[in-house]
């Protein structure tokens, strides 16, 4: 398959001319553009055909484009959603993250180029879906074919096989990848952490489990848009695995949280490297769209001594709550918890 030939298409909402004629002379040239003046008519248009981006203004002369793009959420999920503001307001934002769930905000007056790299890494995130779904479509039709051919050509179902096993490492391997930061997703983290515990009950040893969370990550967003806030995910990630140990692990376990998995690491052993990943972060700077960003991180870690039996949903319960009273006690710190123990701040 060749989706580099495909152009997605943007439904572009907006009651004001000059607008309109504006991203469509933008936007043509990569995208399929189609354009509408009200709520309405943009709904007409979804309802005949399928769109891939929908961008709307937040002010439409029938009804407010945050309800327009929650109503597109719940008919077409796989739709992507942005949001064109000129109000640039905090309850704006929120209400375009929490309720309608936009996939990126742009505020006007907007630059060309920043809003065609937006849409364009949106669009690059659906093609790339797509042709996950039509990978997956093709191997079923390659399982499908093979069992038909089994009997009589033996020879080239084991030369299939052995595509279809390497197609199916990687498929698998991206399922455990958190396509954002590329390092271990949820899934992924966890089932480290449970090898690790059933690990230490052949072979008795201390394991220490944390959980980072960036501080005011939502002014990073307000300030720096939903791309800003990408950006400092992705590199956070880096900047953490700069700052763990070779026998560490750790992945992303949502929103702006990481799980980090230390294996023979006690009270005292956590509280260091809980400290190294802290002032690793402070000390650190990132740039996007020309601006510094300075962030810092609060952390939580539990504690399973040597001996002293564990269950992973245990440790991650002690490792929020640990994380949770960082927090409380004024960000950028860290806490350690050791399981049966009084806090350790």
């Amino acid at each position: 398959m060749n989706v580099t030939r495909y152009k997605c298409s943007v439904l572009v909402v907006d009651d004001d001319p000059g607008v309109l004629s504006l991203l469509v002379a933008q936007l043509s040239s990569g995208f399929d553009v189609v354009t509408s003046a009200t709520a309405e008519q943009a709904r007409a248009i979804l309802a005949g055909r399928s769109v891939d981006i929908v961008l709307s203004d937040l002010q439409l002369p029938d009804e407010s484009g945050l309800k327009l793009l929650d109503s597109v959420r719940r008919a077409s999920p796989r739709t992507a959603r942005v949001l064109l503001t000129g109000t640039a307001r905090l309850e704006d934002a929120v209400d375009a993250v929490n309720h309608a769930q936009v996939h990126r905000l742009v505020l006007k007056p907007w630059r060309a180029e920043d809003l065609q790299q937006t849409l364009g890494t949106i669009g690059r995130s659906l093609l790339l879906e797509r042709s996950h779904e039509q990978l997956l479509d093709e191997l079923r039709a390659l399982n499908a074919e093979l069992e038909q051919r089994v009997a009589e050509r033996t020879r080239e179902l084991e030369e299939a096989l052995v595509q279809l096993e390497e197609k199916t490492r990687i498929l698998e391997q991206m399922a455990l990848t958190d396509t954002l930061t590329q390092v271990p997703n949820r899934r992924a983290i966890e089932h480290t952490a449970r090898k690790e515990l059933v690990r230490r009950v052949r072979t008795p040893s201390p394991i220490a489990v944390g959980m980072i969370d960036v501080d005011f990550f939502k002014q990073i967003n307000t300030t720096h848009l939903l791309t800003g806030g990408d950006h400092v995910l992705a590199w956070l990630a880096k900047v953490i695995g700069e700052a763990i140990r070779a026998t560490d692990s750790f992945g992303r376990w949502g929103g702006e949280e990481f799980m980090v998995v230390a294996p023979d690491t006690d009270t005292a052993g956590a509280a260091v490297l809980a400290e190294r990943l802290r002032s690793h972060v402070e000390a650190t700077r990132t740039q996007y769209n020309g601006k510094v960003i300075q962030v810092t991180v609060s952390i939580g870690f539990a504690v399973a001594e040597a001996g002293i039996p564990a269950l992973c949903d245990q440790l991650q319960e002690q490792a929020a709550s640990a994380l949770k009273e960082a927090k409380e006690a004024g960000r950028n710190r860290c806490v350690i918890r050791c399981l049966g123990e009084v806090p350790v701040a």
